[in-house]
């Protein structure tokens, strides 16, 4: 019997018992979940755990019960910027769901949570008898090209206080918490800039009674004014995301 409707986060767990909070995998029918849930392996995710880099072959899709991915573009002179993020409501590694086996992004544990992996050597077999995880996943994988080319041109053509809301309400999206752990440094590195720009950014935010920084964490102090200064981006990635019913 199919569900008619998405479960709630802890209705279902893999084969060990660890509770699923991941909206992708909560979404399936029942029959469809039973085919995966062997294969899903329960893992702690550390702040700045590498899960993919550009330079190996796509081993894992990742499927966040909390915490934050970061995709990042690594530059050949040792620049980065970011792409995209990944939370709960979607998966990382995609680009293995149509049978590409690299990626040049970077695919790093920004903000520490839990999730469950899948080895990509088991999607073939799998999504072959599972047409509506293939179907949400191939969803997510274009919504995700979309927030991707969304970013990039909110990072050539907005001032960095609006990327910087944009950011934070993104992050705040898929953390559910009003504080993110975040320094400046790794700040300037995601929005492709340096530290005194993140800095001035930031202290415009907080002359604004949007946020407040101290040493380590951001503490969003009013979403309706952050969101004020963020860039028309952070709806559109929004509506996107709304597309395939995981916003």
């Amino acid at each position: 019997m199919k569900n008619a409707m998405p479960l709630q986060s802890g209705e279902r767990t893999n084969a060990a018992g660890k509770p699923v909070s991941n909206r992708i995998l909560l979404s399936l029918p029942d029959d469809e979940y039973r085919a995966i849930r062997p294969f899903l392996e329960h893992l702690a995710l550390p702040s700045h755990l590498a899960l993919h880099e550009p330079s190996e072959k796509l081993q894992h899709v990742y499927f966040l019960n909390e915490g934050l991915i970061s995709l990042i573009v690594p530059m050949n002179d040792g620049q980065t910027v970011e792409a995209g993020v990944v939370g709960n409501e979607g998966a990382s590694g995609v680009p293995a769901v149509v049978g590409i086996t690299r990626s040049p992004v970077r695919e790093i544990m920004q903000i520490s949570g839990d999730g469950f992996k899948l080895g990509t050597n088991k999607m073939d077999s799998i999504l072959k008898s599972t047409p509506k995880f293939q179907m949400i996943l191939t969803r997510y994988a274009v919504i995700q090209g979309m927030q991707v080319a969304q970013t990039v041109a909110c990072n050539r053509l907005h001032r960095v206080e609006q990327r910087l809301a944009r950011w934070l309400l993104m992050a705040q999206d898929r953390v559910d918490s009003s504080s993110v752990a975040m320094t400046h440094d790794f700040i300037a590195t995601m929005l492709g800039t340096n530290r005194p720009t993140v800095s001035s950014a930031a202290a415009i935010l907080q002359k604004r009674k949007a946020i407040n920084y101290v040493r380590g964490s951001v503490k969003i102090v009013s979403r309706r004014k952050l969101e004020a200064s963020a860039c028309e981006c952070y709806g559109v990635i929004q509506q996107f995301n709304s597309e395939i019913g995981l916003r």
